[in-house]
């Protein structure tokens, strides 16, 4: 499994109160949201970014000896 990265974003209120509706308005995190807009920006760069697959969660399969 593949950690996302952590760092520390200073924003100003109003960017963050305008964030905060957007990604409610789209049913997401902010953090979600946030990832959403900046691969935007990327693509609109031309800057390919490749998704990571999240991690499969919930149990695992039951084997075939059960």
């Amino acid at each position: 499994m593949t950690a996302k990265k952590a760092f520390p974003l200073r924003l100003d209120p109003a960017l963050h109160t305008a964030l905060e509706r957007a990604a409610a308005d789209e049913f997401r995190s902010l953090n979600a949201q946030i990832e959403v807009l900046l691969r935007e920006a990327l693509l609109r760069r031309g800057v390919k970014v490749i998704v990571t697959p999240a991690p499969k969660r919930g149990r695992p399969p039951a084997s075939a000896e059960d």
